[in-house]
């Protein structure tokens, strides 16, 4: 019975020590084997086996993990204290030298933040630092990265979460703010309403102009309507005088053509020659100058005179008798 019991105790700690040199490496993990407290292997993740009392694994986790910077009291270049607070991620690169070469990497790595966090606001102006996030996140990024290589440690990126000036300071900004949005109503207004002038005076001018030009179009059109209107009534006097002028001459002519025709003696043309004078002398003229292509009328009116002048003395001679 006893050596059951011994073999069973013997069994026990034999399956103990078995099992305590069995290891599980989670896929985010690395291990790192120590044998005889010297640095021996670093193992992948997956089910690996150590020799009991003799090796000691570490497990560093891979991930991404982010360390909480404490709020710090900055001095800016123009002497305003602002309290800054930030964040730093970083992840694992080099799990032998995350563990060999700092003692408390959370501690380390925030100290440093505030360290440089003061440096790099402190370079700037308070408006500048509130502006400026993007800038300081880069820069305060590049000098922790470079800090931390050696320690086995990529910082992906560092996150300003809050730039908080002094209270007055808050108040003196909110006064500021104000001020500037009234002076951009004032000059929002200001532009509005010389806009609306100019355009005023746009629309007047515009209206005078095209004022203007209607009258001008109406006295051309009513020019031009009087020039129509003048040169119509002198194409229709033309046309009458035209019209009389061609009667006349159809007149003239259809009476030279009677003449002809009926073959006139010189005594009945003088006697017309006549009629035609008193006409011209209308009872008035003393004087008549007649042409010398006249003489031969007036040879025919002398002997038409003679005539005449026979006529009545022989009349006379048979009253006697």
């Amino acid at each position: 019975m006893a050596v059951v019991i011994v073999l069973a105790a013997v069994a026990f700690v034999l399956l103990t020590i078995v099992v305590s040199g069995v290891k599980i490496i989670r896929p985010y993990e690395r291990g790192l084997v120590e044998r005889l407290g010297k640095y021996h292997a670093t193992v992948e993740p997956g089910l690996r086996l150590i020799l009991p009392f003799i090796d000691r694994m570490v497990r560093v986790d891979m991930r991404e993990r982010v360390v909480d910077v404490p709020p710090q009291e900055v001095i800016t270049s123009d002497n305003v204290v602002v309290s800054v607070d930030a964040v730093v991620y970083y992840e694992a690169t080099d799990p032998q030298r995350l563990v060999y070469n700092v003692v408390d990497f959370y501690l380390a790595v925030a100290k440093l933040a505030q360290t440089n966090l003061r440096n790099v606001v402190g370079d700037m102006q308070m408006d500048e630092a509130l502006t400026s996030r993007d800038t300081i996140n880069l820069k305060l990024r590049d000098i922790l990265d470079d800090a931390t290589d050696k320690w086995g440690t990529k910082v992906v990126r560092v996150e300003i979460q809050r730039i908080d000036p002094p209270a007055d300071v808050v108040h003196a900004m909110h006064e500021q703010m104000k001020a500037e949005r009234t002076r951009r109503a004032t000059v929002t207004t200001a532009d509005g309403e010389r806009a609306a002038a100019i355009a005023r005076a746009e629309g007047e001018k515009q209206a005078a102009i095209l004022s203007a030009e209607g009258l001008r179009e109406a006295a051309i059109l009513e020019a031009q309507g009087q020039a129509e209107a003048t040169r119509t009534a002198a194409e229709a006097e033309q046309f009458r005088r035209t019209a009389v002028a061609q009667g006349e001459a159809d007149a003239t002519r259809a009476v030279f053509d009677a003449i002809h025709e009926s073959k006139p003696t010189n005594e009945l043309i003088a006697l017309k020659y006549i009629e035609a004078l008193q006409v011209v002398a209308n009872g008035k003229a003393t004087k008549v100058f007649l042409p010398t292509e006249a003489t031969a009328l007036l040879g025919a009116l002398g002997g038409m005179a003679e005539l005449l002048q026979h006529e009545p003395a022989a009349a006379n001679g048979s009253r006697k008798k």
